[in-house]
Order: structure tokens, then sequence, then C-alpha cells
């Protein structure tokens, strides 16, 4: 059922990016262990931005697929840092981008895949299947699917 494979550190690196960064998340996670420190700390609210802007979906969307409501979002962003819960909702997220950005090696492409019906994913959109951990973890197997070539 659901993999509890920790992800290559790449992916780290490229979810840091999505997520705003050093100057955003004021650390450098290394490890799957330092990201636990940034998650029960708290991701800072202006990530969400950082994420707003890469992958170019309104705030209602990314509420959606965090399974957050867009008011608690909104009153996050002004507080200026998510809670645990939340800041782990967002990282999902940001490693599912980053997976498809790497499977795809185009962020436009994995962008365009991820807000696309898919018949591996029962005609769903991945990007709608993102608020739950099994969601989650069917779409990254879809990717890892497609990297072996099991889906064209």
């Amino acid at each position: 059922m659901a993999s509890f494979a920790v992800p290559a550190p790449e992916t780290f690196r490229s979810v840091e990016t999505l997520l705003g960064g050093r100057g955003v998340l004021r650390a450098k996670p290394q490890t799957a262990l330092d990201w636990i420190d940034v998650i029960r700390q708290g991701i800072p609210a202006a990530a969400v931005e950082s994420v707003l802007k890469a992958i170019q979906v309104s705030q209602s969307d990314l509420a959606k697929a965090l399974g957050i409501p867009e008011r608690t979002l909104a009153r996050r962003k002004r507080e200026g840092t998510l809670n645990s819960e939340e800041s782990a909702k967002l990282l999902r997220l940001a490693r599912v981008v980053g997976r498809a950005n790497e499977v795809f090696e185009d962020s436009e492409t994995a962008l365009h895949w991820l807000k696309s019906p898919n018949s591996a994913l029962a005609g769903k959109t991945p990007f709608s299947l993102l608020d739950t951990d099994i969601g989650a973890e069917s779409v990254l197997d879809t990717l890892g699917r497609i990297e072996h070539g099991v889906f064209a």
C-alpha cells in the first residue's frame, strides 16, 4: 500500500526551492530528519506564496489540494507560520510537485500532468488527490511507473 521510502536528497533540494529556499524556510534541511524539525517548528507562511507562484494555482485550489480551509490558510498567511499539520501537508504537496518535475524534467510539463485527468488515477487529476496521504502516495506511485515506462 503506502511506501515509507525516504526521497533522494535531490528531491529535498527541489522541495526546498519550491518552498522559497533558505530565505523563507530559515533552515537548510539536508535529510528527512531535518525536515521533521522544520515541520514541527512550522513552515513560514511565505512558503505558501512561493508555492502558489511556482505551481500557478489560485489560493482556493491550493487550499483544497492541502485539505486546509481557505480561510484558515489566509489566516495562517497573516499570522506568518503554518502549524505542524499544515506544514506537513504543504511539504507533502511540494514533494509530489518536485517529484513530477524530476520525472518529466520540465516544470511546465509536470504542472500540466498534475492538473490533467489521469486514467491511472481513476480519471482524477493528480493535484486533486494531494489532500490525503493515500492520494499523494498513489500519485507518487504513478510517477514512479511513468519513470520506469509502465505508463506512457
